[in-house]
């Protein structure tokens, strides 16, 4: 409980504004001359700081790539466990919202994540084992989704890692060819990836190519048979 006397820290929206300034100018500068060649000088000259003005919002050039990093990997990792937490939702409901978000962050970020994508051979090794466990929480949350919707009945019986692994594939290329800039685009594109993504998984889309009749229940039966052994592979 809050006290009269403490109080939530206000906005600083300029601040906020120079920090998105100076990540976006981190990026294109990382991505033109490379990570080991870029020096916090370039950095300030491109913002239109002063070195001594730079350091009030970043401590060094390894703070500035590790908030790159985290905000391309971490923030879209805890969205996404915050929607798989909600109890009014749905297994459906919670991956079209998980797809829709992380969909929608690589369209709005997406210079920022091909430059770790490019760079992520080289990213120093703690910034790397953040990225790779970032990520590796990410494929958690859809797979945990996935598994609760098939268990539901919502979902075909998909193997849940693949289905993931398949879905999150999809959504972050968007990064490579959507461009930014619109709003509107942004979020058109994610919400029509989304669907996607869940039609991939949804139990209604099953055997869409397959006629009613004995074929399409025989492929219905292969595929409850296919769920059962990795069930009983699993004891």
């Amino acid at each position: 409980m809050t006290s009269e006397n403490e109080s939530v820290p206000a906005r600083n929206p300029r601040r906020e504004l120079v920090e998105k300034q100076i990540l976006d100018q981190a990026t294109r500068l990382f991505a033109e001359k490379g990570y080991a060649s870029t020096t916090l000088q370039d950095i300030a000259d491109a913002t239109g700081l002063t070195r001594p003005s730079l350091y009030h919002y970043v401590a060094n050039k390894d703070a500035l790539l590790s908030r790159l990093v985290s905000e391309s990997t971490d923030t879209p990792a805890a969205m996404l466990h915050e929607i798989n937490e909600r109890t009014d939702l749905g297994p459906s409901e919670k991956l079209r919202k998980m797809a829709t978000a992380i969909a929608l962050n690589q369209a709005q970020t997406a210079d920022r994540f091909k430059l770790i994508i490019r760079s992520e051979a080289a990213l120093p090794d703690d910034i790397s084992r953040a990225f790779q466990q970032s990520r590796r929480h990410v494929l958690q949350e859809f797979v945990r989704v996935i598994e609760d919707g098939v268990r539901s009945g919502e979902m075909r019986p998909v193997h849940p890692r693949t289905a993931a692994l398949g879905i999150i594939g999809m959504l972050n290329w968007v990064a490579w060819w959507h461009t930014p800039g619109d709003p509107d685009a942004d979020r058109t594109a994610a919400v029509q990836l989304a669907d996607m993504a869940l039609r991939t998984v949804s139990q209604t889309e099953v055997g869409p190519s397959t006629p009613e009749g004995p074929e399409r229940a025989i492929a219905l039966i292969r595929q409850d048979l296919d769920y059962l052994e990795r069930l009983l592979a699993q004891e």
